[in-house]
């Protein structure tokens, strides 16, 4: 991974767009659906972006780019189609530890705009760091066409539960298999159906019955081989098991990559570990093998 992503604030905050052409229409309409107050320099302006002017949901700054104008800004796009101006504006904005996006030329960026899926409140960010940008717009649309459209009303419908099942369910594990049963069972299928009442009646039902429970969580052992070494050799039901583990226990022998298939908040050990005990405290653990468990692991003698 080249860069870090994440997903900025930036309501009632001031962006700044060096640039009128239809190139910057699309960056502005994105920070204006994040609620930013957009500040335009440019000497000329197309279609939609005069529109927002007239309608005063964009501010003029003139024509201009002097580097007093990214004062209190807290985020930069440069598409003037001028070369040394884009340069200029990218240089004022890293002086003053601005992110900035120059559009079409990463090598001056300090951030990169990803290609968005918006299901809002859900949305999914792809990029390629700059080096394939159709090939971004491509895997964007093959999401968009698999992605209900009814995956925000889910989401909506979670946040209302979401400080209840908190107060509920004191084990992050046990709020977390909650909301697995949610997402992937009837209430799910209830709330992107629409039927909320039936969707909120059936998950006060669940909430319940996880609420009585007394006895601990059971946890359980998992192993996966990857001892081929490709991660894109690895089963459904080994992607499956490292999406819900709590713990990965694994030979030093594997990859990397396989490993970052694993869930982000998992706790990751490097064998030999007590993995029984782990299961014993409740935890979900899945062993990974550089070589087949079912062969023995032949240390070198010591000399």
């Amino acid at each position: 991974m080249d860069s870090f992503p994440i997903f900025l604030k930036l309501a009632g905050r001031r962006a700044v767009v060096v640039g009128g052409a239809s190139a910057a229409a699309r960056k502005i309409e994105l920070l204006l659906d994040a609620g930013a107050v957009v500040t335009l320099i440019a000497r000329r302006v197309d279609g939609e972006i005069a529109e927002w002017l007239a309608d005063r949901r964009v501010r003029w700054g003139g024509a201009a780019f002097d580097e007093r104008d990214l004062e209190g800004a807290a985020l930069v796009i440069a598409s003037s189609g001028d070369a040394a101006l884009d340069r200029r504006v990218a240089r004022a904005a890293q002086r003053r530890e601005i992110p900035v996006n120059v559009i079409d030329c990463p090598e001056l960026s300090s951030f990169i705009m990803p290609s968005n899926v918006d299901r809002a409140p859900v949305t999914i960010a792809i990029s390629t760091g700059g080096t394939a940008p159709s090939l971004a717009r491509l895997l964007r649309a093959e999401i968009d066409r698999a992605l209900p459209a009814a995956v925000g009303r889910l989401a909506r419908f979670a946040e209302t539960f979401r400080d209840q099942v908190r107060r509920t369910l004191a084990s992050p594990r046990a709020r977390r298999l909650f909301w697995d049963r949610v997402f992937e069972g009837r209430i799910g299928e209830l709330a992107l159906a629409g039927d909320e009442t039936a969707a909120r009646r059936e998950l006060i039902r669940l909430l319940d019955a996880a609420r009585s429970k007394t006895a601990p969580i059971e946890g359980a052992v998992h192993h996966v081989d990857a001892s081929a070494g490709d991660p894109e050799l690895l089963t459904l039901r080994d992607h499956r098991l490292l999406q819900t583990a709590d713990v990965i226990v694994y030979d030093r022998g594997v990859v990397p990559q396989v490993l970052a298939m694993a869930r982000r908040d998992a706790d990751r050990l490097a064998a030999p570990a007590d993995e029984q005990a782990l299961a014993r405290n409740g935890k979900t653990v899945v062993r990974i093998f550089a070589l087949s468990p079912d062969l023995p692991l032949v240390r070198p003698a010591v000399t």
